[in-house]
């Protein structure tokens, strides 16, 4: 039996061919079942604000450039360009098209393609909840650091002191590493050391829910608006950040040492993994908001042009951030690097006083003065000369120490708040940085939780009736299984499920998208559906890039994490308290099983709900419903009406 396509109307949606087979079987006349009016954006910039907010999140600020520094530069810039036109924006128009043709939540789109496919909307709603879970964390913590940047100095700018004796541990580390793990987090020296509730970020976690749910209240009617400032915000901070980086010594260093292309790592699998991974997570792929969010859509809307232009964003974005890191790191590095330098030309000088040395190990430069000797002169003149020399002095190198701390958290948390603390104004600057991250968290954050209400309120009417009730549970749930990460051992639980948790459901969830519509419905009618709601045919490099190239390399990027983890026993970096450093260590079994149990857990709706799907079409066959109830849809779809689209008003 053909499947019908996807409909033509503005407001009206033809129910899929199960639904119109149960209606059928329950006496009912009508083919067409006309649902409520759907909400809609009040404009398409509020549409392109919220769809830009969740694409560009934390990771375009701290994930992308350290990936682009550790592999290979510009030539990672490259590698991410191409893989960005070849699977991103293809992948990431199917997601608007679906969404805007069919006009419902993930889980509606893929049940009217076939209702074997309904797990697939689930499965991403059951992703996008593991990720609001931590998420919400760091948007925490964020709300910590923002609070403690009110004060002069700042908190973390220098070690406390016990009585008249500086902490050990913050001394072994440094101010801002000390203040991180040992004043925010408190944190273990393991994952299994799971330790009491810190008040403060169980507080400041309750706070981010809360701003979370008063932003999600309405729906699109409310979020909508916060995304004229959550959205815009963080692109004034980071061009003000830009701007005062630039003029900072050693700004050129940092980012001519992020840029600097080594095209050999092209040859290397693990470079293409990692490219492939960033680019299916900046676009926010898998995750069913891409398909809420233009579900909301008139049918005219240009969603190819949208695709274009938000990946075109989204990659200036990481560009721009890129800059503004290393323009900063690399300021802190030279800070730090010139600090080296002094301490080492006083032991030196000290070895010239007590006692003779050879005259020619002299430098050139004046040792009396380490703040006139340039780096590169004492760099030169150690290579050559250092190890003669008694006192233990030490290279000091401008390239280890951007290595530092450029991931994650620690980018934001310790590199770039050390580096604000040598800036006029330290306060102020930190102040604005964490609450670019502020908003950076909650636009994505917005269109996670969109990712799971609209899904569930399309497919559920007792659920559509009360869907602020649903938001308020769904935030007050988050809350409370958030709490697990506001243990003194929750920022090990956070690097878990950001690692794996998420990861290979969502590689799975694209897999069955890409193969659904290229396979199971057929490109080329996806591509007619996309003419007779557009009035003009996308070029027909798509169908092939959806039926071979994208589906491959999510194959191939599924393949590679899947040996990945099986050849390699995933391991997490603790924080140990005696040695005042981070260690690598394995994840305990418990840990293990808990991260099979969540890939699981995420990943089993796809196959529970193709058996269920098949099920249910092998018992309306039985019944001798099915072609009647697709004869009423194609005769009732006939006599529908033409509906005009376009942006609702306020």
């Amino acid at each position: 039996m053909e499947k019908p396509p996807l409909p033509y109307d503005d407001d009206t949606v033809v129910t899929p061919d199960s639904q119109l087979c149960s209606l059928a079987g329950e006496g009912s006349q009508e083919g067409v079942v006309e649902p409520p009016a759907r909400d809609g954006w009040d404009s398409k910039l509020e549409y392109f604000l919220a769809q830009v907010g969740f694409s560009v999140g934390l990771g375009n600020v701290w994930r992308f450039p350290y990936l682009c520094h550790q592999n290979g530069g510009g030539a990672f810039l490259l590698l991410y360009v191409l893989l960005m036109i070849l699977v991103g924006i293809p992948l990431f128009f199917l997601e608007l098209a679906a969404g805007q043709s069919i006009r419902q939540g993930s889980i509606g789109v893929w049940k009217h393609i076939s209702p074997k496919l309904s797990g697939i909307g689930y499965s991403s709603c059951v992703v996008c909840f593991f990720v609001a879970l931590y998420y919400n964390v760091i948007i925490g913590w964020s709300l910590f650091y923002l609070g403690n940047s009110f004060q002069y100095p700042l908190p973390w700018e220098e070690c406390p002191k016990h009585g008249n004796t500086t902490v050990e541990e913050c001394t072994a580390s440094s101010p801002t590493t000390y203040f991180w793990f040992r004043k925010a987090l408190d944190i273990t020296d393991s994952i299994n050391e799971t330790g009491e509730f810190n008040p403060v970020i169980t507080c400041c976690l309750l706070a981010a829910w809360t701003i979370v749910c008063m932003g999600m209240f309405k729906g699109i009617k409310s979020s909508g608006k916060v995304m004229y400032f959550s959205s815009i915000f963080p692109y004034v901070v980071l061009l003000c950040f830009l701007i005062r980086g630039l003029m900072l010594d050693g700004a050129a260093e940092g980012i001519k040492y992020m840029f600097y292309p080594k095209l050999e790592i092209w040859g290397e699998v693990q470079v293409w993994r990692q490219a492939a991974t960033q680019v299916f997570f900046a676009l926010g792929l898998g995750f069913g908001s891409v398909i809420a969010y233009s579900s909301y859509n008139p049918r005219s809307n240009n969603c190819h042009r949208d695709a274009l232009t938000v990946s075109t964003i989204n990659f200036l974005t990481s560009v721009l951030a890129s800059l503004v890191v290393f323009a900063v790191l690399g300021f802190r590095a030279r800070e730090v690097a010139m600090l080296c330098v002094t301490r080492n030309l006083e032991k030196l000088s000290e070895q010239f006083s007590v006692g003779p040395l050879d005259r020619d190990l002299l430098p050139g430069f004046n040792i009396s003065d380490p703040s006139s000797v340039p780096l590169e002169a004492y760099r030169d003149w150690f290579t050559a000369h250092g190890a003669k020399v008694p006192g233990n002095l030490t290279d000091c190198s401008l390239e280890e120490e951007m290595n530092k701390g450029v991931e994650g958290t620690g980018l934001a948390f310790i590199a770039f708040t050390e580096a604000m603390t040598l800036f006029p104004g330290s306060p102020f600057w930190s102040a604005l940085f964490f609450l670019m991250l502020l908003n950076l968290g909650l636009s994505t954050m917005f269109g996670t939780l969109e990712g799971i209400l609209t899904p569930l309120t399309d497919n559920f009417k007792v659920l559509k009736r009360h869907k602020t009730k649903l938001t308020v549970f769904s935030c007050i749930i988050g809350f409370l299984i958030g709490m697990l990460f506001t243990q003194r051992c929750g920022n090990y639980f956070v690097m878990m499920f950001d690692d794996y948790s998420a990861t290979l459901p969502l590689i799975i969830v694209v897999v069955f998208e890409c193969f659904s519509v290229s396979w199971v419905y057929s490109a080329d009618r996806f591509l007619d559906d996309i003419e007779k709601m557009l009035h003009w045919r996308p070029p027909v490099i798509y169908k092939y890039l959806w039926k071979y190239v994208c589906l491959l390399a999510m194959l191939g990027l599924l393949g590679a994490s899947l040996l990945r983890m099986c050849f390699k026993r995933p391991t997490y970096t603790a924080w140990n308290r005696e040695t005042a450093s981070e260690v690598t260590l394995d994840y305990p079994d418990w840990a293990l099983a808990v991260l099979a149990v969540l890939i699981i857990f995420a990943t089993l709706p796809v196959p529970l709900g193709s058996c269920l799907g098949c099920s249910f079409a092998n018992h309306l066959r039985t019944l001798g419903v099915e072609s009647e109830g697709t004869d009423k849809a194609r005769e009732g779809k006939e006599q529908l009406s033409e509906h005009t689209g376009g942006y609702q008003t306020s």
